[in-house]
């Protein structure tokens, strides 16, 4: 089995692997201006997702343009969460080089997809593929992929501890050689409950002492989960944005979550916005939480909602993740000011961070990979892939760090 790393070797976003120039693992963008894509694109028989990300699913259109259609399969939900980020793509680049599909090749992929439930064996390019609970977005999937005399597996992204919208991945399948993630590598975050604990007792104080908090949050997996947080410790709540049409799949496909009541007591709970930026303004002066995209406030409803809040100490900007260097919502927790819609804004308001991943932390990656210390592992989709490989190394692990481009023979 011949693995070429096309993108998220040694990076976060655009992954790519192509399986013996036949079968695509996902074909990502990293977002971005301008985005980045994966660094070649082949023209396999037949492309597995591993769930619906753009830097997982951000490219795949563009594998539909001229006469080439490969089935592409996926979990239902990754299927129509892959076509809400493609209509926002279109939306905010479609015409420019930009954007690399068309309207038209987004449109084919109701034609090519093919969707599966976990734990059931499919072909796909003459392999047999099996798709196991990932724990980390609704539809998310570890990938097996199996030719006969190798079994590889694919992590995707992960995550082993239980959250209010899914459970933690328990699958461990026996596999010849891994390829894991390792996103939060040099991460080790304190257990979940408490991170909630004190995400609702900060939002609870600053209702209390009359103010207002913007939640950034992205629309895809943490808005659904910052929803039932919200619900469970009663704290009324807004939802804006992607979140809003996201939530509606989620609902479709209870056998994909791990409490579907929770979701749809959460979604009862919200109130959601349907208006435009008269209403989002009249709703930022209440006394209320407004969970809203975009999770770093480079775009969405946050455009309008931040710099209604931004004067205020006693309002609050409550960050439900990591924030990359440079990016507004970067910028607005290290020093006090954020670049919206092209003005740089003093924010006065207090901001706090709190780590609402959905990816393995450093120990939850150990946990996972322990059920594979006699199996080859070779590190993707981190800032520092190297590292991480070399410290699994030191822990008795053979581990390598795929580079960009490269080409390795299983």
């Amino acid at each position: 089995m011949q693995l070429r790393f096309l993108g998220g070797a040694g990076e976060i976003g655009r992954s790519a692997i192509l399986v013996d120039d036949s079968l695509l693992l996902d074909f990502g963008m990293a977002s971005g201006n301008p985005p980045q894509y994966p660094v070649e694109q082949p023209t396999p028989d037949a492309v597995v997702v591993s769930h619906g990300h753009l830097d997982h699913v951000g490219t795949i259109p563009a594998l539909l343009s001229g006469n080439e259609r490969p089935p592409v399969h996926w979990t239902p939900p990754t299927a129509e969460l892959t076509q809400v980020l493609g209509r926002d793509t279109l939306k905010l680049n479609g015409g420019t080089y930009d954007c690399p599909f068309t309207e038209a090749e987004l449109k084919r992929l109701t034609q090519v997809s093919r969707t599966h439930a976990y734990g059931v064996p499919f072909e796909a390019a003459g392999y047999e593929v099996t798709f196991f609970n990932a724990g980390h977005i609704p539809g998310s999937a570890h990938v097996l992929v199996d030719d006969g005399e190798t079994r590889l597996l694919y992590s995707g992204d992960f995550h082993t501890e239980n959250q209010r919208l899914l459970a933690g991945s328990r699958d461990r399948p026996d596999a010849d050689m891994v390829i894991t993630e390792a996103t939060y590598a040099d991460t080790y975050r304190d257990p979940r409950p408490d991170i909630e604990q004190r995400f609702a007792e900060s939002l609870k104080t600053t209702i209390w002492e009359g103010g207002t908090v913007v939640v950034p949050a992205f629309g895809i997996g943490r808005t659904q989960e910052i929803m039932c947080v919200c619900a469970a410790h009663d704290i009324g709540c807004y939802v804006d944005g992607m979140g809003k049409h996201v939530t509606e799949i989620f609902r479709r496909y209870p056998s994909f979550l791990r409490d579907a009541d929770e979701l749809k007591r959460a979604s009862g709970h919200a109130r959601f916005v349907t208006g435009r930026d008269g209403q989002r303004k009249r709703i930022a002066k209440q006394n209320t939480v407004i969970i809203t995209t975009s999770g770093m406030l480079h775009g969405g409803p946050a455009m309008t909602y931040v710099p209604e809040i931004r004067d205020h100490p006693v309002n609050k900007i409550a960050f439900t993740g990591y924030q990359v260097e440079g990016t507004p919502g970067h910028q607005a927790l290290e020093h006090g000011r954020a670049e919206i819609d092209g003005r740089v804004m003093p924010i006065s308001a207090q901001t706090e961070q709190y780590d609402f991943s959905a990816h393995a932390d450093a120990n939850a990656l150990r946990e996972f990979l322990d059920s594979y210390r006699d199996t080859p592992i070779l590190v993707n989709h981190g800032d520092d892939c190297a590292g991480f490989a070399a410290e699994l190394r030191e822990e008795g692990f053979e581990a390598a760090a795929p580079e960009l481009g490269s080409t390795v023979e299983v």
